[in-house]
């Protein structure tokens, strides 16, 4: 089993930056990808970015590359999902995600653990 806990959502302006955190526990949650996914109202969960939690290989939306980054803290089991130059348009629920998959990653469906979500508000 393993428990997601998501933090550091807020309300930023655009152009403002914010690091979402997600606190990870369980047994065997080496052998896991890390996800984060978001929703926004009215439209259905897309997928942000994963990481490897072993090998630390990194994922990416196209949409995100260079202005979100991933990364983890073996020794805190957290994972953060750094955002800069945020726009309106990232306003969502943003959730963190654990799957053992390898493959499917932007898919909500691969993944076998969620958190509750953190919202996130960008103003214009």
């Amino acid at each position: 089993q393993v428990q997601l806990v998501e933090s550091g959502g807020g309300l930023v302006q655009a152009g403002g930056s914010l690091r979402l955190s997600c606190a990870v526990s369980g047994r065997t949650f080496g052998s896991y990808v890390m996800g984060w996914f978001r929703q926004a109202p009215g439209k259905e969960r897309e997928f942000v970015a994963a990481i490897n939690w072993s090998g630390g290989g990194t994922w990416y939306a196209d949409s995100e590359k260079g202005r979100f980054t991933i990364s983890k803290d073996t020794a805190k089991n957290t994972v953060y999902l750094q955002m800069n130059s945020l726009k309106p348009e990232d306003t969502a629920v943003y959730y963190c995600a654990a799957t053992t998959k390898l493959s499917g990653l932007g898919y909500p469906h691969q993944y076998d653990y969620w958190g509750q979500g953190t919202q996130v508000t960008v103003s214009s």
